[in-house]
């Protein structure tokens, strides 16, 4: 069983960035595609961005693509999520989780395991 915990959200304006980590324990975090999804206040949880085990494919949601990058350390058994040029819209609570699924799948459903979350709050 891998547990996720994340950490680095925080109060930004509009246009600022921010570090999103999501540190990992277990004995089998390598074997596992991780990916990022955020919840907003009354909708349903969406997919953000997502890499494989060894960190040499990502994915991203279109709504992100150019503006957030992800990336893991498997010595550190960490990812993490850099949001730039970041907008209202991406207000919401990030969480991380993991999959041996494929890596570029979108659902929620398809994710096994899930950290607890932290809170993104962009200001205009």
């Amino acid at each position: 069983q891998v547990q996720l915990v994340e950490s680095g959200g925080g109060l930004v304006q509009a246009g600022g960035s921010l570090r999103l980590s999501c540190a990992a324990s277990g004995p089998t975090f390598s074997n596992y595609a991780v990916g990022w999804f955020r919840q907003a206040p009354g909708k349903e949880r969406e997919y953000v961005a997502s890499v494989n085990w060894s960190g040499s494919s990502t994915y991203y949601d279109d709504s992100v693509k150019g503006r957030f990058t992800i990336f893991r350390d498997n010595g550190r058994e960490t990812v993490f999520l850099t949001l730039n040029r970041l907008k209202p819209e991406d207000t919401g609570v990030y969480y991380c989780a993991v999959t041996q699924a494929n890596p570029a799948v979108v659902s929620p459903n398809r994710y096994a395991y899930w950290g607890q979350g932290t809170q993104v709050t962009v200001s205009s």
